[in-house]
């Protein structure tokens, strides 16, 4: 039964979506071709697919927007370079045996050359050295540099991937596919710098298949069938030589295409649209080229006629992109104006349909939390302009709610005249918490890996962790990438910022309509539990001031059911929220304490001799609402310029600064440091799994006279 023409597409399709077995066909055919002897015909036929397969990889390369789309180029250049040889083997039999190769080569040898075999050789010649020294030299040099500049760049890409993530920049999903494209990126120009010695040997080979196919071919002729000298040069030669440039052609466009590939930079369109648009960004430049070729029209000895078309070309076309962009700006200010009067007139029938009680309350509104902007950085939270402030800043506010449990509001971001161009600054309820600058269109560079390259740029100070850094151009960002620098653009820059802020801020955010929020939610799995707890034993205000004093410490509060379920257990016994909240931190001790270990099981810390720390335990004052220390100025300046030496030197080393002493006295230590040392971490004994081990730092001495005086 014959098969439909209509289902015949169908097929072919169906055929090629199973590529693995149309590329092992192919590769074992090829392999074929150099042990099988094919007929005339056949060559044609395959010498035509070079060619034509050729051309479509070039096609490709033209329309592919970034080069690693391509990742199996390497691959493919590789399978064409055999290919092709293997139909030079093919064709080497044919013209030794028969005489002839098929109609192709007998074209190339005699229509392109015009039957001329030292035309030929002569442009055979030219073409393996244009292929051979200039275009696959060229790309295999920039392919080389590439790889190695790529592998060298890859170490700081990871690190501003994993800066980004930790600042909520981007999530995990975008981070691993990120990271996957820096991997991919490296392995395409590794394989491409390799891939361009196939090109290089193929351009060889085909010199050397040339001349074997003529020796061999003058020796067949002359000794075994009899044919005149001039005779047998003139026919071996020729169908030699032909065969030489049906191979050469295929393997220029493949060159051509390499070249192409490994030269093109990342962008967000084709090759085509790419050059054109750059071409006519400058349409004086083409006038000033149209009035040169005048000028080289009217040079004696010179043709007119092409100069001057050629120049009359240039210059209208150069006339006609300054009428475009003209007729585009006129066209863009109109459109601009009409939506200006549109939006006024809005405004102005809202404000006029709006009760003017409703405007009195608007004055009254603060906003929790708001990101000021110098007019020079509102670039960074317009999209038409591509900034993508606001994407970044919803980003933070689900990295917060992911790692700390804590859901932030809407965060106002607007310009302000009382900042200069390149200040930004955030608001707390009005009240300024934060304050930093940013240079627009440039790069912080930070120096993380000790580089000792110096870089041009403008000197800064990273807002969070206090690095020095600078302010580079475009330009010098590759150099300081391949130098082991971490290089980020303003607007992570500020993001980073602003997650640390809000960190540490955090406790202050809060509110009680926010806890309400957080119960309700819990309420929805865990009832019991919430009817149990409130109103009954506490209320909102006092869960709240327990969340507020773990999310000043930095403790997430995630854990909502196990945190309502320690409070309910104590609350009987103390209504106190700074009591509650010691014994949470007790409970969650197993969740949040591993983040300060240096390796698991194992934390590294500062502590207190024991005469000291129950010295200090006598100390200690509690009120109603607070609970604090009081110590004699001596003691506390002794115990602060301890504390100050002992976190310096652990900073250095790369540890956090953490203390650990007992229950008791944890929270007072920590709230009567707290204002001089804010990055001091303050855990106690009983807070910390069964199955951690302490590693002493430094032990903390009482002075003599405080030891003489207990």
């Amino acid at each position: 039964m014959s098969t439909p023409a209509s289902s015949r597409p169908r097929q072919l399709i169906d055929a090629l979506k199973k590529g693995d077995l149309v590329f092992v066909a192919s590769l074992f055919g090829t392999v074929v071709l150099l042990v099988m002897p094919v007929p005339a015909f056949a060559l044609d036929l395959l010498l035509a697919a070079s060619i034509g397969f050729s051309l479509l990889m070039l096609l490709i390369i033209i329309y592919v927007k970034d080069p690693p789309e391509f990742s199996g180029f390497p691959t493919l250049l590789l399978a064409v370079t055999l290919y092709r040889l293997s139909l030079n083997v093919a064709s080497t039999r044919l013209i030794l045996a028969d005489g002839h190769a098929g109609s192709i080569i007998e074209a190339f040898g005699h229509f392109v050359v015009r039957g001329n075999y030292v035309v030929g050789a002569v442009v055979f010649l030219i073409l393996v050295v244009i292929n051979f020294m200039v275009i696959t030299k060229g790309a295999g040099r920039i392919a080389e540099v590439a790889a190695r500049f790529t592998l060298d760049a890859m170490p700081g890409k990871q690190m501003a991937i994993d800066a980004e993530m930790n600042a909520g920049i981007i999530d995990e999903a975008t981070a691993t596919k990120r990271r996957y494209k820096v991997q991919k990126e490296a392995d395409f120009y590794g394989a491409m710098d390799g891939a361009s010695k196939f090109v290089r040997g193929d351009a060889v080979a085909g010199i050397l298949i040339t001349l074997i196919n003529i020796v061999g071919g003058f020796a067949i002729g002359i000794l075994q069938k009899g044919m005149p000298i001039v005779e047998a040069l003139q026919k071996y030669t020729l169908l030699s030589i032909g065969d030489g440039l049906v191979a050469q052609v295929p393997a220029l466009i493949v060159s051509v295409a390499a070249g192409i590939l490994v030269t093109r930079a990342s962008g967000d369109s084709n090759l085509g649209v790419h050059i054109s648009r750059e071409l006519t960004l400058y349409p004086r430049a083409i006038a000033v080229a149209a009035g040169m070729l005048f000028v080289f029209g009217l040079m004696p000895g010179m043709p007119i006629l092409p100069f001057v078309a050629l120049g009359l070309l240039a210059a209208f076309t150069a006339r006609q992109i300054k009428k475009s962009r003209q007729g585009e700006k006129e066209k863009t200010a109109e459109t601009d104006a009409a939506q200006g009067a549109k939006a006024k007139e809005e405004i102005a029938a809202a404000a006029a349909a709006k009760p003017v009680t409703e405007d009195f309350q608007k004055l009254i509104d603060v906003d929790v939390f708001a990101i000021e902007l110098g007019y020079g950085l509102l670039n960074l939270a317009e999209k038409k302009n591509g900034g993508d402030l606001l994407d970044r800043v919803t980003g933070v506010r689900k990295t917060l709610a992911r790692e700390m449990g804590l859901i932030i509001p809407p965060i106002a971001i607007r310009d302000s005249l009382d900042l200069e161009p390149n200040e930004y600054r955030f608001l707390l309820r009005n009240k300024q918490v934060a304050r930093g600058q940013l240079i627009a269109n440039r790069w912080m560079a930070m120096n993380v890996t000790d580089s000792q390259v110096a870089l041009q740029g403008v000197p800064t100070v990273e807002p969070v962790f206090g690095i020095n850094a600078i302010w580079i151009s475009e330009e010098e960002k590759r150099n300081a990438e391949v130098n082991g620098y971490t290089v980020v653009d303003p607007a992570s820059v500020l993001i980073t910022h602003l997650s640390e802020s809000l960190k540490r801020v955090s406790h202050l955010i809060l509110g009680r309509q926010d806890v309400q929020a957080l119960v309700d939610h819990v309420k929805e799995r865990n009832p019991t539990l919430v009817a149990e707890l409130i109103p009954d034993l506490v209320n909102i205000g006092i869960i709240q001031r327990v969340f507020q004093n773990l999310l000043r410490e930095g403790v997430p509060i995630r854990n909502l059911s196990v945190i309502l379920e320690c409070i309910g257990d104590f609350a009987p016994l103390s209504k106190n929220p700074d009591d509650l909240a010691e014994q949470v931190r007790k409970r969650l001790g197993v969740y949040f304490v591993g983040e300060y270990e240096s390796e698991p099981g194992v934390i590294k810390a500062i502590t207190l001799d024991p005469r000291l720390e129950q010295f200090l335990i006598s100390k200690v004052q509690r009120t109603p609402h607070d609970i604090g220390l009081v110590l004699d100025p001596a003691l506390a300046q002794h115990l602060l310029t301890e504390l100050t030496d002992r976190m310096t030197k652990m900073s250095e080393q790369g540890l956090t600064p953490i203390v650990i002493i007992t229950s008791e006295l944890r929270l007072a230590f920590r709230r009567f440091f707290e204002p001089s040392l804010q990055k001091l971490v303050v855990l106690s004994f009983q807070e910390l799994p069964s199955q951690t081990e302490i590693h002493n730092v430094a032990i903390i001495l009482q002075p003599q006279v405080q030891r003489a005086a207990a």
